[in-house]
């Protein structure tokens, strides 16, 4: 049985819950917005299934990827709508084609975050762009294992501790299943972010059946300096620098970061996927020629069967070294560690949500910046450039 006693210790996949044969587990949200098993010990048979299904209990060894590549999609219109450079709609589209069918993350109707399918083109739209918070996994290894049983191909999208809850839960490899996890920094609390959405369109005087379109990288501003856009029915938009939002600073500052992404047990290719996809940050340092500040995505190979899917698909491939990836996207090997303002921010103390961001997550100056910041309020304006110059 599931006994959770370090809430760092469950990543929120639900495989327990899914193949419980008594279904005695149930996903509860707990008082940080996330869900957690709740086992009905009355009606347990003590079968351990939901024990041998865990991707923390058991954690795979970390692999070596067999090739690395930077690629972008060539339509510049999907490209647009995507995070990083369109390749997950290649990937997808070809899966289609094939007779397939496609698990990703979209909204639902009140805003929220869950794993659905879909088996048309048109339709993965609703799968593109970052959704920066953890999805509802509902009965979606279910409904994969019964796809995979008619022989039907399923290409699996997920954070790396998604798809390794979904492949311990299947128990054994299919030749049919392709699964691509994100590169995953950390997934904020879907309880917060109901909490910054109702408060944000309070202040907007917008009710969410009024909202059309919310996009946490929308790329207007460029890829590097994404934007964070809500828009109305009414065509009304909401547009702000990442930088400037609140939800997305506390999320960057692991403000309201789930536990066990501080140990992540599936990052450096251990959750068992096929492919690795994300943002290639920093190529306009490695291949300046293909960046047009548009998105370039990072492509992972960890199997034989990723190398041939990928082989299929149209699109140019620039090959690189793994850690010319890894040193420009940390987030792909290693868990970034809590952090105490993490405690504060959960505090119940009656401020408000925008105010608590503003006062944890402000970095705290670097020393050239307070030196600078010092000599600048007594060296005249012509002394301070020549100072800034050597500070650089």
């Amino acid at each position: 049985m599931i006994n959770l006693k370090n809430k760092q210790d469950c990543c929120g996949c639900s495989a327990c819950a899914q193949r419980c044969p008594k279904q005695c587990i149930t996903m509860a949200e707990d008082e940080e917005g996330f869900l957690y098993p709740q086992v009905e010990t009355s009606k347990c048979v003590d079968c351990h299934l939901c024990e041998k299904v865990c991707p923390v209990i058991n954690q795979d060894e970390a692999r070596t990827p067999l090739n690395v590549y930077a690629a972008k999609n060539s339509d510049d219109e999907v490209r647009n709508q995507s995070s990083s450079g369109g390749i997950f709609t290649l990937l997808a589209e070809q899966t289609i084609k094939d007779g397939g069918v496609v698990f990703g993350a979209c909204w639902d109707k009140e805003w929220n975050v869950k794993h659905d399918c879909v088996d048309y083109i048109s339709d993965l739209q609703r799968f593109r762009s970052s959704k920066y918070l953890q999805s509802v996994i509902g009965d979606s290894y279910l409904k994969v294992e019964q796809f995979l049983k008619t022989d039907r191909k399923v290409m699996f999208t997920g954070t790396p501790c998604q798809i390794a809850g979904l492949k311990h839960f299947l128990r054994k490899e299919y030749d049919n299943l392709l699964a691509v996890e994100v590169i995953c920094h950390s997934v904020p609390s879907p309880g917060v972010w109901q909490q910054y959405l109702t408060t944000r369109l309070h202040t907007l005087r917008w009710e969410k059946s009024d909202i059309r379109h919310i996009s946490f990288r929308d790329k207007k501003t460029g890829w590097k300096t994404y934007s964070f856009v809500i828009e109305n029915k009414d065509g009304n938009i909401l547009t702000e620098l990442n930088s400037k939002n609140a939800f997305m600073k506390g999320f960057l500052a692991d403000l309201y970061t789930r536990p066990s992404c501080h140990a992540c047990p599936a990052k450096q290719q251990r959750s068992g996927s096929d492919i690795t996809l994300g943002d290639f940050w920093g190529i306009e340092s490695l291949m300046p020629e293909i960046d047009d500040d548009k998105g370039v995505s990072a492509i992972i190979v960890n199997s034989d069967k990723g190398m041939q899917v990928l082989h299929n698909v149209n699109v140019e491939l620039h090959k690189v070294q793994y850690d010319e990836l890894t040193t420009r996207n940390p987030a792909l090997v290693k868990s970034f560690p809590i952090t105490p303002k993490r405690t504060e921010f959960f505090k119940k103390d009656g401020t408000t949500f925008e105010e608590k961001v503003k006062i944890l997550a402000k970095k705290p100056f670097s020393m050239k910046t307070l030196v600078y910041r010092i000599v600048r309020k007594i060296i005249p304006n012509m002394v301070v450039v020549k100072l800034k110059r050597l500070l650089r």
